[in-house]
């Protein structure tokens, strides 16, 4: 007896046209990149022999970096008042959704996340002018 092949066990894939991203109270559309993940610093340690006899465990960090058009960037700054830099905005929550092809929301947080700073990256032949924001966040809740 022959063993079928499940050639599309998942469906439609989870894409850039799932993602809904919610920044400061508003959906996103003008950014081209989001990236955020989160690690714990685990170490082996050893005893009499090469071998690991146990782990170690240090410090969570998590990252996020969202690339906007300028355009966003220039809507954000005017929303604040005048004089206001991006950095004196107030820690703030981000919610990150994507939406599957059975029609399951997966909610993703990161939480207390402040941006430093702003500036502009643009070169000779750019059609449009976008900046990667590196945030300071403090944790992500995954899949709440």
């Amino acid at each position: 007896m022959a063993t079928s092949t499940i050639i599309n066990k998942f469906g439609k894939m989870t894409g850039w046209n799932s993602l809904t991203l919610n920044l400061l109270g508003r959906d996103i559309e003008a950014f081209t990149e989001l990236e955020y993940d989160d690690n714990v610093d685990l170490k082996n340690a050893y005893g009499g022999n090469k071998y690991p006899i146990g782990r170690g465990e240090g410090n969570y960090e998590a990252k996020c970096s969202i690339t906007l058009y300028k355009e966003e960037s220039d809507a954000l700054q005017k929303s604040l008042p005048k004089g206001t830099r991006f950095s004196d905005i107030p820690p703030f929550n981000i919610g990150i959704e994507y939406e599957t092809n059975d029609g399951f929301v997966q909610k993703d947080r990161i939480n207390f996340a402040q941006i430093p700073g702003r500036g502009v990256k643009i070169k000779q032949g750019d059609g449009t002018t976008v900046y990667k924001y590196t945030l300071i966040v403090s944790t992500i809740d995954w899949n709440i």
